[in-house]
């Protein structure tokens, strides 16, 4: 397998102004790759893209809505009219959920669908000359091991990540200059339970006690880099909660036994 080469090519970030998506950037950066960050927030891609320049790469960043899709056709026009060839993709936005199956508006099922798996789906279709016309693309896609198996309180989350292995799996099978690596992370460090969506439809405001103490976002995104560098297909990456993985895998009754006892928060 040939070595993957990021020195002076480009990388487009999703979810790139926070998180494993930030982490990334950095490594990338670290790399010698040019990095294109997309978010919600100016702010915070202005402050990502700063320390990427520091790192000693060019950077830039749009803002972008991905449950919009005039918003991702904007990205993809400016992408195109600037003549850049996108050789990498991180498609890492997303948003995760605190509520009983049931008590779940399909409101919010859709809102987790559209910005979990369709904002990705879309932007990758629309960019769809461009990646064909390439000699090769990797395509990085962070999942979840609640993308693996059901677990309280995910439903729209857990559903919204099954669909990401179903996709871009099919993807990396029909296409021979398209590579995908399936990043599965178990509890990182991040912030994304206080953007979580409860039944009401608010941010759950709260950082889980499991997020707190998972695996530092640093040490995340170093993993996640050399997973991508070697091209692999799915990596895992977290810490005892990967367990889960198995027992789902290889010992289905010892799943169907712990998986409501574990602390959902």
């Amino acid at each position: 397998m040939p070595k993957v080469i990021f020195k002076d090519k480009t990388v487009l970030v999703t979810g790139g102004g926070s998180g494993i998506g930030e982490a990334l950037a950095y490594q990338f950066a670290k790399k010698g790759a040019e990095v294109i960050l997309t978010g919600r927030r100016e702010d915070q891609l202005e402050r990502v893209a700063q320390k990427c320049m520091s790192l000693g790469a060019r950077a830039r960043f749009k803002s972008i809505d991905l449950e919009k899709k005039e918003s991702i056709d904007a990205l993809a026009e400016w992408l195109v009219s600037e003549g850049i060839q996108v050789s990498f993709f991180l498609l890492n936005a997303g948003v995760s959920q605190r509520a009983k199956t049931l008590d779940t508006s399909i409101e919010t099922d859709r809102k987790l669908m559209e910005v979990n798996y369709f904002g990705g789906v879309y932007l990758i279709k629309k960019l769809k000359d461009m990646i064909l016309a390439c000699d090769s693309v990797h395509i990085a896609v962070v999942s979840s091991i609640s993308g693996l198996f059901g677990f309280p309180l995910r439903s729209a989350y857990c559903a919204s990540k099954h669909a990401l292995h179903g996709f871009y799996e099919s993807l990396d099978l029909e296409y021979p200059n398209i590579h995908v690596t399936l990043l599965v992370p178990g509890r990182i460090r991040t912030e994304i339970s206080r953007s979580a969506i409860t039944s009401s439809g608010d941010a759950f405001g709260k950082m889980d006690p499991g997020q707190a103490n998972g695996m530092d976002v640093d040490r995340c995104a170093e993993i996640a880099i050399r997973a991508i560098s070697k091209r692999k297909h799915q990596k895992l990456i977290g810490g005892t909660e990967l367990l889960m993985a198995h027992f789902y895998r290889y010992f289905r009754w010892l799943y169907w036994k712990l998986a409501s006892r574990i602390s959902a928060h």
